[in-house]
């Protein structure tokens, strides 16, 4: 990414060039493959006000896109970066969204690549995969062994079936005790 940086009747200090280059380095992160970034920096007079403003000019251009111009004026050059920073990120963020959203595969796609695929063959390759497990939650269990699984582990509850087919839930209570519904 080309980088140049331009100062129109206000002196870039060395502290403003690295504040304009972090704010170019934070638009990197969208990659969209940026070809050059141009930062503009002016003071201009404020039409009917007595004193001058700064204004910032970011000029962002991608490739297979017209070019992306962000320009924000402020009385601080410092908070006219900034800002104007956060526009360009918004502006790159709504870009990149386009562009992922644009490429999701269409129906036609779909049934093209699905012509090679033989189904049945994946749906056995499926239930070659499928092993059937039995729950310890339907095995009964006695509460005194619930509660001494539970004080060993850093679980809050358990939940399990008693003796007697009922479902329990032993829990930690918040005075160090265990209640058990």
């Amino acid at each position: 990414m080309n980088i140049s940086m331009v100062g129109r009747q206000v002196e870039l200090t060395d502290s403003i060039k690295q504040q304009i280059e972090a704010s170019i380095d934070s638009l990197s992160k969208f990659n969209l493959d940026i070809i050059s970034v141009r930062a503009v920096a002016s003071a201009e007079e404020k039409k009917g006000h007595k004193g001058k403003g700064i204004s910032i000019e970011f000029t962002i251009n991608l490739p297979h896109k017209n070019t992306i111009v962000i320009k924000q004026r402020d009385d601080d050059l410092y908070a006219a970066i900034d800002v104007a920073t956060n526009r360009a990120q918004k502006a790159l963020r709504r870009h990149h969204e386009r562009i992922r959203d644009h490429k999701k595969e269409g129906i036609n796609e779909a049934k093209a690549a699905s012509k090679d695929i033989n189904m049945s063959e994946e749906r056995l390759a499926l239930e070659d995969e499928i092993v059937p497990h039995e729950l310890e939650l339907y095995k009964p269990q006695e509460v005194q062994d619930i509660l001494e699984n539970l004080k060993e582990s850093e679980k809050q509850f358990e939940i399990f079936n008693d003796i007697d087919g009922k479902t329990r839930v032993l829990y930690k209570r918040k005075d160090g005790r265990f209640g058990l519904y």
